[in-house]
This record gives structure tokens, sequence and C-alpha cells, in this order.
């Protein structure tokens, strides 16, 4: 089962539940880790583990061949991300705007676009007994997470069997990040919290969620604080609540620290085992 872990803005608990709930299923039965947050990842703070290895990765974006170009303005009109552009005799490609569709090199009628390699970013593969955590994090300058993202799940599908829990930790927000994350997702997790920015970004993410056609529930996290009117909403919307994690101070300190947070808090333990018990029920009943 692939299950994201999503919301709608940042700062609401994603990673908090993530590296906790994939850490918690591990002393069950195997199951990945990936943190597609790949701007900034901060999973790796919370697992200790082995590094198994670690690989550069690219992204294919057009050369210009000025001898084999005929100028005929074909490169330009099939760009859809307006990478390149026509200057008199001269060919501009943009490589942070290319989204290596590569159309531009395979409609081109005297082959002057070749597809060369461009490092976006690095991925570390790790192990921990059950638990195997992969990290993807994008080369400071480059502007476009999409790519990496989805060279990660590329990664994990070829390396991995299906029967494996993969939990994808994913970025904040509602933006192509997010899409790619979620668009193959058998379940998505969106984690928000009970105030009035929870509840107008959660009313975003959900939108996109139906959107792609994801089945989805809600994990409301610091459950105790602002109001009713997130778990109101839910109710409306008959969107299933799947946990209340508590508004602890120790949960706090514990992040803060670095530390897993169900080892040492209890009522944090049975909301991951309601959490577990269920996307469980969700992969067997598919």
């Amino acid at each position: 089962m692939k299950l994201a872990i999503a919301s709608g803005k940042g700062g609401t608990g994603k990673t908090t539940l993530s590296v906790n709930l994939a850490s918690y299923i591990a002393k069950f039965q195997k199951v990945i880790l990936a943190d597609l947050d790949v701007e900034e990842p901060n999973s790796g703070l919370f697992i200790h583990a082995r590094l198994v290895s670690k690989k550069d990765k690219f992204k294919m974006i057009p050369e210009w061949n000025e001898k084999n170009c005929t100028l005929c303005g074909n490169c330009k009109e099939v760009c859809n991300y307006n990478a390149i552009i026509q200057l008199n005799s001269i060919i501009l490609v943009f490589p942070q705007l290319c989204h290596g569709c590569f159309a531009c090199s395979e409609l081109c009628p005297s082959s002057a676009l070749k597809m060369v390699p461009q490092r976006i970013g690095e991925l570390q593969y790790f192990e921990d007994g059950n638990l195997s955590f992969i990290e993807s994090r994008l080369d400071i300058g480059q502007e476009q997470a999409t790519p990496l993202i989805s060279l990660t799940k590329t990664f994990i599908e070829e390396n991995f069997t299906d029967d494996i829990i993969k939990i994808y930790d994913s970025p904040p927000g509602t933006s192509c990040p997010v899409i790619e994350t979620t668009k193959n997702a058998d379940y998505v997790i969106l984690v928000t919290e009970p105030t009035p920015f929870g509840l107008h970004d959660l009313k975003l993410a959900v939108g996109t969620m139906r959107k792609l056609r994801r089945k989805f529930g809600v994990v409301i996290n610091r459950y105790g604080i602002g109001n009713d009117a997130v778990l109101n909403y839910c109710v409306s919307e008959d969107i299933p609540v799947l946990a209340k994690i508590p508004n602890n101070r120790r949960i706090a300190e514990l992040y803060s620290r670095g530390k897993l947070i169900y080892p040492t808090i209890p009522e944090f333990e049975s909301e991951m085992e309601r959490i577990r018990t269920y996307i469980l029920r969700k992969a067997y009943c598919k």
C-alpha cells in the first residue's frame, strides 16, 4: 500500500506523524518511509539508521547543437513551459524551466537538441531492521522539486516489492510537488490542526484530493486547542477522522530533541495503533 501523508499548510505535524507511524509499523512488519519534501527534508533527524547507498539524481535537459539546427522554431512551439526561446539565429535553453518531457528533442527534425543529464539532487537509502528510509535532497539553486520526487518514487518502485507498506512524507501545500507525491497513492492522510488557518488549508487539501480522486482521511494534531470547527467540517463532509493527537507539551519537547514520541507517551502510541489498524484494513480490502 502506498500511503501519502500530506497537509494544506506547513507545520501541522506531517513529519511527526510520518516518522512515528513508520517506526511504529516497523515493530510488526517491513515498511518504507520516503521523505519527499525534497526542498527541506527533515525526517532523517528522527531516524537513526545505517546508510546503504547514496546516489546522485539527474533530470534530462536539451543541449542546443548550432551546427545541426535549421532554426525551424519547432522546439519553442512545442515547449509548454517556455524553456526554449529563439532570438534570431540563436536558440536559448533555460534548464530551470525545463520539465524534461523530451518533446523538443524528439520532435526536432534535425536532431539539434540532444538531451543531456543535469544533476538536481541526491538520494540516500538507509535501513534499520524492518524500516527502510529514503531521503532525497534537492541541490541548492534548483527550482523544481517535482522531477526529484518522481525519481525517488521510481527508485522505490524498482527496488521494493508491492507487499511492503510505503509511506510518503509529502511537501506541504497543494502545488505541483504535492500532486506528484499523492497522485498514485492508495490512501492519503491529511494532517491538520484545530485552528482557523488549519481549517482553511484543510479545505484546499480536501479539494485537491477530490480532484485527484484519491481516498483520504484526516488526522487532527494538537487536538484540544482552538475549537471544533475542523471536526465539524469533517463530519459534515463525511471525511473519516483517523486519529486525534492531543495537544501535549511533552510531545513538543520530544520533537524538539529529535526523539520519537510513541515510545514515551502512551496516548500517542494508541493513536498510532488506530491509524495502523485502519490502513491495514484499507490495504487488505482494496
